[in-house]
């Protein structure tokens, strides 16, 4: 994978040809759709790359510390709240840069979608400059505690009305997307867990849960990952990655 951080422009370009082009049919009625894309399989290696969202909870230390134990990098999607309510888990992902890349998740964790209506049981956005301010303020978040500028923004609970990315990409960042959820927000048992993670195939995106250390769900994340690197998986991150490598999931 190129090391290659990408540029604003090629963020941009990239994320709405993957977003646009997928979800045409539904952007013509504005319908909130859940962008997926996936790193290109290669002959030679395993490549995965481990996203992981923080939305507001509290910091789930079994997953951080078999990432930092086995030197596994990763793209941790934070909102600000979660980073006010958990210090000593900001802490910890910011002792490890070359492992972790913060990335924007928004402010209050609002869904950037228009209307009146709520994306598993989260009221959306409901109108632009709500969005706008949902991802400028996390990504301002982010510039302060790291003082590093998050280039990709994931929604909250992973869908968007159609019109509304652009608008996104137009603030700077790309958009997000995974190939498929190992966790279902952190809902499912440890093994139905691992065995969705140890389904990777090469060039997954793979989206868990980093916020939710009562549930059982991280068990299964653990061994899901403990499962990718018995298999000899490459792991990559988002900043790494170059524009070209996105494709439509």
């Amino acid at each position: 994978m190129c090391g290659r951080c990408l540029s604003r422009r090629g963020l941009a370009g990239a994320a709405a040809a993957l977003a646009l082009a997928r979800y045409a049919a539904a952007a013509e009625h504005d319908a909130p759709v859940e962008p997926h894309m996936r790193l290109p399989a290669t002959a030679d290696q395993r490549a995965v790359a481990l996203t992981f969202d923080a939305c507001p909870g509290a910091f789930d230390l079994r997953i951080a510390s078999a990432l930092v134990n086995d030197r596994v990098p990763a793209t941790i999607f934070v909102t600000a709240v979660w980073m006010r309510r958990n210090p000593e888990g900001l802490k910890l992902l910011l002792a490890h840069p070359d492992l972790f890349s913060l990335q924007n998740h928004g402010e209050r964790h609002i869904p950037p979608v228009l209307g009146d209506r709520s994306i598993f049981g989260i009221k959306a956005a409901g109108d632009l400059a709500t969005i706008r301010t949902e991802v400028r303020n996390g990504a301002q978040a982010i510039e302060v505690a790291s003082g590093i500028t998050p280039r990709w923004y994931r929604a909250a609970a992973g869908f968007y009305t159609p019109s509304v990315i652009p608008e996104i990409e137009a603030m700077g960042f790309a958009i997000g997307g995974y190939s498929f959820s190992a966790d279902a927000g952190a809902s499912l048992p440890p093994a139905r867990v691992a065995a969705r993670m140890a389904a990777a195939r090469s060039g997954d995106v793979i989206v868990a849960h980093i916020n939710q250390p009562l549930r059982p769900s991280g068990e299964g994340v653990v061994a899901g990952l403990r499962e990718l690197q018995r298999r000899g998986t490459n792991f990559v991150r988002l900043d790494q990655i170059a524009a070209a490598a996105l494709v439509a999931a």
